[in-house]
């Protein structure tokens, strides 16, 4: 008996061609709680090994099943531990270098992006949460892959503005420092109000407390087939019929 179907098989084909289906991102979420290091140099070496070791296949093996099932599988991510958790025992002030280990562990892997800069500050700043709003511009700048978010607000917490403050400088300091690439470093930053602490998409990509060592998260294209459907309405279409089809 074959593994798929006649069936299977032209479904497959009727959702990528007709659908514009695919798969937008594969992302590996992997638990550096246990990097913490007294030693900020130790820390950077255990994250590079860790996100190597456990990311060393993600882009072959993504690739591999793209091939299997004919559906393009686009982007290849990861998402750590959020670092403000892992930098605090060192105590230090610049946590850049946890971003340019970063940066290095997704270059070696091949991946597209890497999330995890992130700290969560809606009821107060620890003084690694500072350490990483301070680093968060240059950390940015100075690397390729690596993107962050911090979270300064929540409905149960309420705003912290004085985080929000600080944000809003952080943001400048990114634009102006990659002013020659349009402001890239914007692009590579989230803030959020009730964060999701497993969230796997980037640009806020982050790795929360309650998961295992690893997950891989993967996420299907929406934005394809909502066009496909509301171009075989048509311009005349109302909501009723949008609701529908969907």
């Amino acid at each position: 008996m074959p593994p798929f179907t006649d069936r299977e098989i032209l479904e497959t084909v009727r959702m990528v061609a007709l659908e514009t289906l695919y798969i937008r991102t594969t992302t590996l979420g992997i638990n550096l709680l246990d990097c913490a290091d007294p030693s900020l140099e130790a820390t950077c070496e255990k994250v590079y090994a860790k996100i190597v070791h456990h990311a060393r296949d993600l882009v072959a093996v993504a690739d591999s099943i793209g091939m299997d099932y004919g559906i393009p599988i686009v982007n290849k991510r990861i998402a750590v531990t959020p670092v403000a958790w892992i930098a605090g025992p060192s105590g230090a002030e610049d946590l850049v270098p946890l971003a340019r280990a970063m940066d290095a562990g997704a270059k070696a892997v091949g991946v597209d992006f890497i999330g995890g800069f992130t700290a969560y500050v809606e009821k107060g700043f620890t003084r690694a949460d500072k350490a990483l709003f301070d680093s968060i511009a240059p950390a940015l700048a100075e690397t390729d892959h690596v993107c962050s978010s911090v979270s300064l607000a929540s409905t149960r917490a309420g705003i912290n503005m004085d985080a929000v403050a600080d944000f809003a400088e952080v943001i400048l300091d990114a634009a102006r420092r990659t002013a020659a690439q349009g402001g890239l470093a914007c692009a590579k930053l989230v803030c959020f109000c009730n964060a999701v602490q497993d969230n796997p998409f980037v640009a806020g990509a982050h790795f929360g407390v309650g998961e295992a060592e690893t997950v891989i998260n993967v996420g299907v294209s929406g934005p394809g087939v909502v066009r496909s459907a509301l171009e075989r309405l048509g311009p005349t279409a109302d909501l009723l019929s949008v609701a529908a089809v969907s």
